[in-house]
């Protein structure tokens, strides 16, 4: 897609990401590179400004030769709109703001359009916002040539296989197919406790689920997939700093049997996909669905995953959507999700002394998953959570809340 670029240069911290969110709003495309990046790479890009952050003031004085306005931001400045961010685009540069989520939906379609041409196209979907835009975009450009494989790995919330099957066949005209693999997934998973290892494993498998019933469709010459711009910050493409590896990039495995991977939404933040989601015509409630991981809840049973831990896991996490939405906040916090801590402590259940498991209730409140702040719950609902947690699930005697931003935690605790 052809639109006026603005380059930031970051040192990987969130300065970078927080001004970008900020020039996308204005309705300017931009990219974040790492600040060490080439001269050439970024002439390459074509670029109408450069904005640079924190250590990058007063130096890289080769950035002149692009001849192009340059704005420095310092890591402790505002960077909202009101602080220069706006006239240095439309003032300085005289940039027109032709980065429109309408617009950019149907770019998007012809691009896959004229990519793809009348080849067979498999997507991988996990029912998530991110894969389900990707995936009817895709199904715009591409029709029956389309087939969308939904792997049920064993690592979803409660019954929630049967629902994205539900929505996939009843509300979309698309190819729909559900892989059940939850033994395959938790035996690959077996003796696996560093988090980064399990997000590949998962990553490898899932694209080794996409081979076999690609296979079974006959040649398949597309794979597409979710991926989203933060996945490939937070993942250290592009020169950034590694946070952690996403499944759908740090995780690919080096030989995938496709011709080529489609991320339609890769240069999207997820306010973009959101916005593109409903230029496409999904419904809002499938739109603002709050993110899920990836991995699925893997990443949130803290050390080995077991089907023992997942069933714990699953029924603390239907309690605590439950009792958020009985509140009415259920559309209020961005994201809220419960953790298997794997640590034990003493309590007193049925008048009886009591060795049980801790689980830990997250909520926070962010744009684009970015930066995050905790989501203040009222504790009159905290207290009603707790309560049903451990008087219904048999296992858990300790019911914690996390009250740490990101950074400097991530919102996912794996």
């Amino acid at each position: 897609m052809k639109h006026e670029l603005v380059v930031i240069l970051s040192a990987g911290g969130p300065k970078g990401q927080e001004i970008a969110r900020v020039v996308r709003e204005l309705q300017v495309f931009c990219e974040v590179l790492s600040n060490e990046a080439d001269l050439e790479r970024i002439k390459a890009k074509n670029p109408k400004a450069i904005i640079t952050t924190g250590i990058l003031d007063g130096n890289r004085k080769d950035l002149l030769e692009l001849n192009v306005p340059i704005l420095r931001k310092r890591d402790d400045c505002e960077c909202g709109a009101e602080y220069g961010i706006s006239e240095f685009l439309f003032e300085t540069c005289a940039l027109k703001g032709d980065w429109v989520m309408e617009n950019v939906a149907q770019e998007l379609i012809r691009h896959i359009k004229e990519k793809v041409g009348n080849k067979k196209v498999l997507c991988a979907l996990s029912g998530g916002v991110d894969s389900t835009v990707a995936a009817i975009l895709v199904n715009k450009a591409c029709g029956k040539n389309l087939s969308c494989i939904f792997v049920d790995h064993g690592l979803m919330r409660l019954d929630e296989g049967d629902e994205i099957e539900r929505i996939f066949t009843e509300e979309f005209d698309i190819n729909f197919i559900r892989a059940n693999v939850q033994n395959r997934f938790l035996n690959k998973l077996r003796g696996i406790i560093d988090p980064e290892e399990k997000r590949k494993i998962v990553g490898e498998e899932f694209i080794r689920v996409f081979e076999e019933e690609g296979k079974k469709l006959g040649a398949v010459d597309f794979l597409v997939q979710g991926t989203i711009y933060p996945d490939v910050i937070e993942s250290g493409k592009e020169g950034a700093a590694l946070i952690k590896s996403h499944h759908n990039v740090g995780g690919l495995p080096d030989v995938i049997d496709f011709d080529e991977i489609i991320e339609p939404l890769r240069d999207l933040f997820k306010e973009e996909v959101r916005k593109v989601g409903l230029a496409l015509g999904i419904r809002k409630e499938l739109v603002f669905r709050q993110p899920f991981p990836g991995p699925g809840l893997a990443v949130r049973v803290i050390g080995e995953v077991t089907k023992e831990k997942l069933d714990i896991l699953r029924q603390t996490d239907y309690i605590y959507r439950d009792e958020i939405a009985k509140a009415g906040l259920d559309t209020k916090i961005w994201q809220y999700f419960t953790v298997f801590t794997g640590v034990r402590s003493t309590g007193i259940k049925n008048g009886e002394r009591n060795y049980g498991y801790t689980i830990a209730l997250r909520a926070v409140e962010s744009i684009d998953a970015m930066t995050a702040s905790w989501s203040r719950i009222p504790y009159d609902t905290l207290e009603a959570i707790s309560r049903r947690i451990v008087s219904e699930v048999a296992e858990v005697n300790r019911v914690v809340y996390d009250i740490t931003a990101k950074p400097p935690g991530t919102i996912e605790w794996e």
